[in-house]
C-alpha cells in the first residue's frame, strides 16, 4: 500500500498494473470471455432475507474513498470501485494474471511495435443505454494526455503515447512514440465520453454530483456518502454476465476491532482490516461459526520511507524533511537497525514474509533479492559505527548530535487505523533509541497534508503491486514529481534518480519479458542501494466473511490469494449468496435465473459531512492499488 499506499498503488492506484505476466502472452492476440478459476467454497448456511428479497454483500472496510473520479483516485479503495465501475481494455486472469479481453477482444502491434490496434467489443453499453465505443477511450486517452489534472492517477501510462484516435466504432488505434512493453497492460478505466466532457476542471471534479454514476463495469454506484458508505447495484447488462449480488455495500469503519464485531454479529458479509486482519483476529474467526478467514500471500509490500528532501519538477524544494536523512550512512544505519525477524514474528505473527526487494515474491519473475554484499542485515553494532562515521556521534547523555550540537530525532508518520504502524512505531523507538536516536510517532487520521508537504522525516509506506511492475515502479521517477509545492503528484516519496529514471526508460521500451524483467530488477537494486526506503514485510492478505451470507468467492490467484483488492473484479463479480443459490449460472458468468433469498443490511451512516473535494487525501499503505 503505498501509505500513500499510494501501492497506487501505489495507484493504484494505483493504485498500484497490469502487464504480460507471462511475458509474451502480452503481445499475443486474444479472444472470448474468460472466466475465474476456482473460487473458495465453504459450506452454505442459510442467510435471512430482507423485505424485497434483494441480496446485498456488505464489505466492511478501513479506508475512505480519495476521490470517484478515475482521474484522481489513488487510494486501493477507491481504484478497487472504479474496477467494479468502468471497463479496463483489457483484463487480467484470475488464475495466473495473464492478460484477457475486456473492453477490447484483441489488441496487435504493428511490426516495429510503435502502433497498437485494439478491437472494441460490440456488446457493452453505458448504464444511461448509449453503447460503449473506441471513441470514449480515445477520448480517455487523450484527456489524459492534454489535461495535466486528469493525468494525476493514470498519467504514466501515456507519457509516451503520440496519437490515440478511433477510426471506427469498434477499432482503437494507439501510436507510440517509443516501444512500450505495458500495452496489454494499460490500467486506466475507460469512461463515456458523452458524460465526461462536460466536466471543467478535473483537478477538483470528483464524480460525487448525480446519481447513478453512468459506467459499463460488473456495477454501477448508486449513492455514496464522505466516510460512511458507497453502494453499487449489479448491472444487469454487463457483457460478461451480471453479478449473482444485487448489491454490494462498502461501509467504512475507523476501528478494525468494531468492524471486525459487525461481522461477528452478521452486520457486514466481509472484513478486509487495515489493511489486512490482526493476528489476534484472524485466530478468535478461525473458531467463530459462520466465518471464514482467508489467509494467502498478499500483493503488498510494508515498508520505511525516508524524505528524500521534497520538490517539484523544476528543483524547487520545500517542505521539513531533516538534513540528515539525506546522508545515505544515516539512512542506511536506520535500516541495519531494524529488527525484521521480529516485526515478522511478533508483529505479524508470521502471517508475512520478510521484505527484500520492493516487488513480492508472488510476482516471481520481478521478485529481487540483495546479495550478501548488498544486504542490509539487522547489525546494531555497525549501524553506530556508520553513524560515527557520518558525524553522529553519542555525546555524555548518550544521544547521537551532529557537528551543530542539535540531537539527532526524528518524527514518523503512522496511520492511526494501522495497527501495525503503531506496533512497529514503538520498536523502532527501542531499537533506534538504543543508537542514541530519538523517534516521535505521530499517529494521525490524515497523512496525507503533511506527506503532500513534505513535512514529515519518516513514514510507514507500502503499495499493492499489480502483474506488471510498471506503475509501482514509475512513482519513483523524476516525472513523477509535483509541479507545484504541496501539491497531489503521482509521486510516492519525492525520490529523483538518474540512474533509476535511465533504466525505467529501458525496461518501458523492453518487450523481451526476460529482459525487462532483469531491468526492473536491476531498478529494485537501485532503489535498494539509494536507501530511501527500506522493505520491511510482504504481508498476507488475511481477511474474513461469513460463510452463511456468502456461498463462494474467487480468490486471486484463484489457488491461493487476496479477495480484497485484486487486479480484475472477479471476487465481488463471482460472489454467490449462500442461501437460495442461483439455477442456470452459464460457464461464462451469466446471471442467475433463479430466485435468491438476500442478506438485507442496512447502511449505517458513522462518519459524515465534508466535500470529497476537501477529502482527497495522500493514499496510504493498504491504499494504493
Amino acid at each position: 500500500m503505498v501509505t500513500r499506499v499510494p501501492p497506487r498503488s501505489p495507484r493504484p492506484r494505483r493504485s498500484v498494473r497490469l502487464l504480460l505476466a507471462s511475458g509474451a502472452a502480452a503481445l499475443a492476440l486474444a479472444a472470448g470471455s474468460v472466466v475465474p478459476g476456482t473460487p473458495l467454497v465453504p459450506a452454505p448456511q442459510e442467510a435471512q432475507a430482507d423485505d424485497s428479497g434483494k441480496t446485498t454483500l456488505t464489505v466492511a472496510v478501513a479506508q475512505s474513498v480519495d476521490s470517484l473520479s478515475p482521474f484522481l483516485a489513488q487510494r486501493l479503495l477507491s481504484t478497487s470501485i472504479h474496477r467494479l465501475m468502468y471497463d479496463y481494455l483489457t483484463n487480467y486472469d484470475a488464475k495466473d494474471n495473464h492478460a484477457i479481453p475486456a473492453l477490447a477482444t484483441k489488441w496487435e502491434p504493428s511490426a516495429d511495435k510503435l502502433t497498437w490496434t485494439y478491437t472494441i467489443r460490440s456488446d457493452s453499453k453505458w448504464s444511461d443505454g448509449q453503447k460503449a465505443t473506441a471513441e470514449d477511450a480515445a477520448w480517455t486517452f487523450n484527456k489524459m494526455m492534454t489535461d495535466e489534472a486528469a493525468a494525476t492517477s493514470n498519467g504514466s501510462f501515456v507519457g509516451n503515447f503520440r496519437k490515440v484516435t478511433a477510426p471506427t466504432p469498434e477499432q482503437l488505434v494507439i501510436e507510440l512514440k517509443e516501444p512500450q512493453a505495458t500495452m496489454a497492460a494499460l490500467d486506466v478505466p475507460i469512461v463515456p465520453k458523452h458524460v465526461w466532457e462536460k466536466v471543467g476542471d478535473f483537478s477538483k471534479f470528483n464524480n460525487d454530483t448525480t446519481f447513478p454514476i453512468v459506467g459499463n463495469g460488473p456495477f454501477i454506484l448508486t449513492d455514496y456518502k464522505v466516510d460512511s458508505y458507497v453502494k453499487l447495484k449489479a448491472n444487469k447488462d454487463f457483457w460478461r454476465g451480471a453479478p449473482k449480488f444485487d448489491e454490494i455495500v462498502f461501509r467504512y469503519y475507523k476501528d478494525q476491532d468494531a468492524a471486525v464485531a459487525a461481522l461477528r454479529k452478521g452486520e457486514v458479509s466481509f472484513v478486509a482490516g487495515s489493511p489486512s486482519l490482526t493476528p489476534a483476529q484472524a485466530a478468535s474467526l478461525k473458531t467463530a461459526k459462520n466465518i471464514k478467514v482467508n489467509d494467502a500471500p498478499g500483493r503488498r509490500f510494508y515498508a520505511l520511507a525516508t524524505n528524500p528532501g521534497a520538490r517539484t519538477k523544476d528543483g524547487t524544494k520545500f517542505g521539513d524533511g531533516h538534513p540528515a536523512l539525506l546522508d545515505q550512512k544515516v539512512r542506511q544505519a536506520l535500516f541495519m537497525a531494524v529488527d525484521r525477524e521480529t516485526i515478522i514474528d511478533r508483529v505479524f505473527q508470521g502471517h508475512a514474509v520478510e521484505g527484500e526487494g520492493y516487488i513480492p515474491p508472488r510476482f516471481s519473475e520481478y521478485f529481487w533479492k540483495p546479495t550478501a554484499d548488498q544486504k542490509l542485515s539487522y547489525d546494531p553494532a555497525k549501524a553506530a559505527a556508520m553513524l560515527d562515521e557520518a558525524g553522529y556521534k553519542k555525546n555524555g547523555a548518550g544521544k547521537r548530535v551532529g557537528k551543530d550540537g542539535k540531537p539527532l530525532d526524528f518524527r514518523i508518520l503512522c496511520h492511526a487505523t494501522d495497527p501495525n504502524d503503531k506496533a512497529i512505531g514503538k520498536y523502532l523507538q527501542e531499537w533506534w533509541g538504543d543508537l542514541g536516536i530519538g523517534l516521535k510517532v505521530d499517529c494521525i487520521d490524515n497523512v496525507s497534508d503533511p506527506w503532500y508537504a513534505g513535512e514529515y522525516d519518516l513514514a510507514f509506506d507500502g503499495w499493492s503491486v499489480n502483474p506488471d511492475p510498471d506503475f509501482v515502479m514509475s512513482i519513483h521517477t523524476c516525472a513523477a514529481l509535483p509541479a507545484k509545492p504541496k501539491e497531489s503528484a503521482a509521486t510516492d516519496n519525492f525520490i529523483c534518480d538518474k540512474q533509476y529514471d535511465e533504466l525505467y526508460a529501458k525496461q518501458l521500451a523492453e518487450y523481451d519479458p526476460a529482459k525487462r524483467a532483469d531491468l526492473v530488477k536491476q531498478m529494485e537494486s537501485r532503489l535498494y542501494d539509494t536507501g530511501y526506503m527500506n522493505v520491511m514485510a510482504y504481508p498476507n492478505a488475511v481477511e474474513a466473511y461469513r460463510t452463511d451470507q456468502i456461498k463462494s468467492i474467487t480468490t486471486m490467484p484463484s489457488a491461493a490469494g487476496n479477495i480484497y483488492g485484486q487486479d480484475g473484479y472477479w471476487s465481488w463479480w463471482s460472489a454467490v449468496p449462500a442461501a437460495g443459490a442461483s439455477s442456470g449460472s452459464s460457464d461464462n458468468g451469466g446471471s442467475s435465473t433463479g430466485v435468491l433469498i438476500g442478506i438485507g443490511v442496512a447502511v449505517v451512516v458513522l462518519a459524515g459531512g465534508g466535500l470529497l473535494f476537501a477529502m482527497r487525501r495522500r493514499s496510504t499503505a493498504e491504499d494504493r492499488e
